[in-house]
């Protein structure tokens, strides 16, 4: 048993360059239950992050009571998070659950039945399109609604209604992954894989905190870290997060200065020589102008601006120029920040410069923050065109039109779609009155909370909430809607590399609550849409009945399901799309041959100005010629329009933590994550703590042009003129409104966001800190991540006992330092993060062959791999449809079978002869 509060990525299991990722089945019943007491096992995935990780839900007497990850998933190889771990059936079986609709009557939500509140919707939704017209009316989504559920909105909004005003919460963190591979390679798409971490020789994550992001991938590179080839490792972040701890290079920069960095490295690479003359020649447009935008910025220069060392400049521009195969990996710490989309593309840049695509080892994870986000895009609810088609593109729109039977003219293509933020501008204006929130909370998670509460509570604003729980947003709504949760039913969905995963249905959900597909199709009908003949517009009477529909949506474009079906997810690992006639098993990385999605007929977008955001349009782009060649995209650096000045002298910037996720509803209500960080705080650095006489723990007030935050300060490592505040702290478990002691990081964010993507700039704001009360004690931030006390991380290794001395003097207590070594008493001031018995997981190191393409992947019955497939192939701990199995150790011997006699030849050609047993540590199963 292991502690995985503690022991965040669990036991290693080191492995080799080219090896496979041996595998660990993680596990975690509920108190008192035992294996042999589970009734049945039931096949999902984790949504807690957007890793993706396979796993088994265990049922007992109709309630879920455990979790267990899939040993023969190509994702995960049987790992999971502790959120997954702790959060994943806990954090939707509580008592705080909705139970049933709720009406607004006199000022108060109170109970209802369906019919009631159904009625309320529809007939405010039919008198404003009479009234108002489409536009009247805005949908607000999630990240973590599955592929029939995405697919039956995007229909709802685009050929029911017909409202460009249609995004997800996406837009708050990956809509920039979407728009720079769109402007670089002409569509949306991980060109990456996981299992480029086991392959590659050097990997760079840019504004990416992985280790705690994504926890069980980061368990993946730190086990290639602990390998007999480790892998270079180059950290773009201006906190030491766990990540920089373990960088050849830590490039902390300023925040807001990420494209002026990465124009100094394309400018290494290209004064280097560190380039591939032939892959661009061929397979790229638009060096020239690459060049002449790149040339000021000289070592030096971006020293001067991003306030890092040259020298570390030009050894991580070394790095990526000489190293064999780079893996680069983006997230918020761009997405997020100043000329976002222009920064991200760079990234694109670099590997195109070297022709680093689609070879093992080589490529680029444009990072997901949510599970499901892939799929919002995929399917269009998010405001794009279901399966990445272009809505400047007339023969796409007329494509949909003829798959949905609607007129052309119903789907909104007459100008960009509205992205949230102008949603929300809308409805502050009065154009939206009509505004359906479903699986998102924007009344802790978008920017300039003031603003959005007042919106919120605007009484010309009819509000629509679909959750679990009733959240600071659902407060404020005129309906709310209990919806159905993870394993509570079933659907598909995708992660950030592309695989497509089934979540089957375990248990019912509680009380009156429903499926959000089932809420979907009910506001449908009643609402009477319909197709050209008349017939219903959504006539799905499932979920399975979706994905079919998806399929046929989704053929043909880059996205392509159509080879993939609920019996094909069932039992084995995940799929990669594309998966068609041409890939009946998936694809696991693209443009090996060089060729792009940017063909004019083909492509998602004809692009933009990424300075201002002007669309290039079809007869500019046309011109062009791009013939499937790869764009270099970039633009001039221009500082944050936000900037320190004498009476906000601070940088302010915001971020996960490993122990919660997004606005808490699901997390906080799981006891070992709470535990671990139950409230808010500020990061300052020591530097700044000492100008600001700020002790650790001491309660501070963060002021910013629009608002402020009061919460304890953790004396972290972090750069000086920075000051950091996790995303996650609202006030459901606190009244639901500030009250005034606001604790919500977008109290103080700013009201704007990248020309481009549309993204919101959580990570670039001014702000003042003033200490207002001493300490009650630490502050309640974990110590076992970036947000660690700095004298932890200091004196973590032997750093002479002097310093400790002498920074406890200052006021700074040493947390993780024995007290007597460091001859102080403020040793014991911080706490070393723990979960103690409660937190405690089963890890079992397996002797079964780790899984591999594609023979991990149940085969399609026509393939000529079905006839030698046992149906358990490659499928470790999955229990198949869901039935059950008297225990995990009948479970492992039925896997065995076909795992043995499919991998045993591969994994030697792929090691050169060597068994991968993934080392002695955990505990072994026979």
């Amino acid at each position: 048993m292991v502690d995985r509060i503690s022991e965040i990525w669990g036991t290693r299991t080191p492995f080799a360059r080219g090896a496979l990722w041996p595998v660990r089945v993680d596990q975690k019943l509920a108190d008192g239950v035992q294996e042999k007491d589970v009734d049945r096992w039931v096949q999902s995935a984790c949504v807690l992050c957007s890793n993706g990780c396979a796993c088994d839900i265990a049922v007992k007497d109709g309630a879920m009571v455990g979790i267990r990850g899939r040993a023969g998933d190509l994702v995960n190889h049987g790992r999971m998070g502790p959120k997954g771990l702790f959060a994943s059936w806990q954090g939707v079986s509580h008592p705080d659950r909705l139970t049933s609709p709720m009406i607004r009557e006199n000022g108060q939500l109170v109970p209802c039945s369906w019919n009631t509140a159904m009625e309320r919707i529809v007939s405010k939704s039919k008198a404003l399109l009479k009234e108002r017209g489409p536009l009247s009316h805005g949908f607000y989504t999630s990240g973590q609604l599955f592929i029939e559920e995405y697919y039956a909105l995007a229909m709802i909004g685009k050929a029911g209604i017909g409202t460009p005003h249609m995004d997800g919460n996406t837009r708050l963190c990956t809509a920039t992954a979407a728009a720079a591979m769109k402007e670089s390679f002409g569509s949306d798409g991980q060109p990456s894989s996981y299992t480029d971490i086991d392959n590659c020789d050097a990997m760079f994550l840019y504004g990416h905190n992985m280790a705690e992001t994504q926890t069980v991938l980061w368990s993946r590179v730190l086990d290639r870290l602990a390998g007999p080839d480790r892998p270079k490792l180059v950290c773009v972040d201006p906190r030491e997060t766990e990540v920089a701890r373990l960088a050849d290079v830590h490039l902390a920069l300023r925040p807001g200065t990420n494209l002026a960095l990465m124009h100094g490295l394309v400018r290494e690479l290209l004064h280097n020589g560190w380039i591939d003359e032939a892959y661009i020649g061929q397979h790229t447009m638009g060096i020239e102008e690459l060049r002449s935008t790149v040339e000021p910025w000289t070592a030096e220069a971006v020293a001067q601006t991003c306030g890092v060392d040259a020298e570390d400049v030009r050894e991580a521009a070394r790095i990526f120029g000489t190293s064999e195969a780079v893996l680069s990996t983006v997230l918020q710490g761009f997405y997020q920040s100043s000329q976002a989309t222009a920064s991200s593309c760079q990234v694109n840049n670099m590997h195109l410069l070297r022709g680093l695509l689609g070879r093992p080892g080589c490529g680029i994870l444009q990072m997901n923050g949510q599970p499901t986000a892939q799929n919002n895009r995929e399917c269009g609810a998010d405001g794009d065109l279901p399966g990445f088609r272009n809505w400047e593109n007339p023969e796409h729109v007329q494509e949909l039109a003829a798959l949905w039977n609607i007129s052309p003219e119903t789907i909104p293509h007459w100008a960009p779609p509205t992205h949230a933020m102008q949603i929300f501008r809308y409805a502050e204006q009065g154009s939206v009155e009509f505004l359906w929130i479903s699986a998102t909370n924007p009344a802790v998670s978008m920017p300039d909370l003031p603003r959005i509460r007042k919106i919120l509570a605007k009484e010309e604003v009819f509000v629509v909430v679909q959750d679990l729980y009733l959240t600071e947003t659902a407060q404020a709504a005129d309906v709310v809607l209990p919806a159905a949760g993870w394993g509570e039913k079933t659907g598909t969905f995708t992660n950030v590399n592309r695989t497509v995963h089934l979540s089957d249905k375990a248990v019912e959900p509680p009380g009156e609550a429903r499926t959000d597909l089932d809420i979907f199709l009910d506001y449908s009908r009643r609402m009477g849409f319909s197709t050209l003949d008349g017939a219903p517009l959504l006539d799905w009477q499932g979920p399975e009945d979706g994905f079919e529909a998806w399929k046929n949506c989704s053929r043909g474009r880059p996205c392509d399901y159509s080879g993939i079906s609920y019996e094909r997810l069932r039992g084995g690992s995940g799929i990669p799309w594309p998966c068609n006639d041409e890939h009946p098993d998936g694809v696991v990385r693209f443009y090996e041959d060089g060729i792009f999605p940017t063909d004019p007929d083909y492509c998602e977008t004809y692009g933009h100005d990424l300075l201002t955001g002007a669309t290039v349009g079809p007869q500019a782009y046309r011109a062009m010629a791009p013939n499937g060649r790869a764009l270099f995209k970039t633009a001039s650096y221009s500082p944050p329009h936000e900037e320190p000045d004498e009476e906000y002298p601070l940088r302010y910037t915001t971020g996960r933590t490993a122990y919660q996720f997004h606005t808490r509803t699901k997390t906080a209500r799981s006891r070992q994550l709470h535990k671990a960080a139950p409230k808010a705080w500020v990061e300052l650095s020591v530097q700044d703590a000492t100008e600001l006489a700020v002790r650790e723990g001491d309660l501070v007030r963060v002021t910013s042009r629009r608002g402020l935050i009061e919460v304890p300060a953790r004396v972290g490592d972090i750069r000086p003129g920075t000051v950091f505040a996790p995303f996650h702290y609202g006030y459901w478990d606190a009244g639901g409104t500030p009250d005034g002691h606001p604790t919500a990081a977008n109290e103080l964010t700013i009201t704007e966001w990248d020309p481009v993507s549309k993204q919101p700039v959580f990570k670039n704001a001014a702000v003042q800190v003033v200490k207002i009360a001493d300490g009650q004690g630490p502050a309640p931030a974990p110590t076992t991540t970036a947000s660690r006390p700095a004298e932890a991380s200091r004196f973590g290794s032997g750093q002479d006992s002097a310093d400790a001395t002498r920074l406890a003097d200052a006021g700074h207590p040493v947390s993780g330092h024995d007290s007597t070594d460091a001859g102080v008493s403020a040793g014991a001031a911080v706490p070393p993060t723990t979960g103690g018995p409660d937190a405690e997981a089963e890890e079992f190191l397996e002797p079964s062959s780790p899984p591999q393409f594609p023979d991990a992947i149940q085969p399609d019955p026509g393939h000529p791999r079905a006839a030698h497939a046992t149906g358990d192939s490659g499928s470790g701990h999955s229990t198949g449809s869901g039935e059950g199995e008297d225990s995990l150790q009948e479970t492992l011997k039925s896997a065995l079978k076909g795992v043995e006699r499919v991998v045993r030849n591969a994994i030697k050609d792929v090691t050169g002869g060597h068994d991968n047993d993934g080392g002695s540590a955990g505990k072994d199963r026979p």
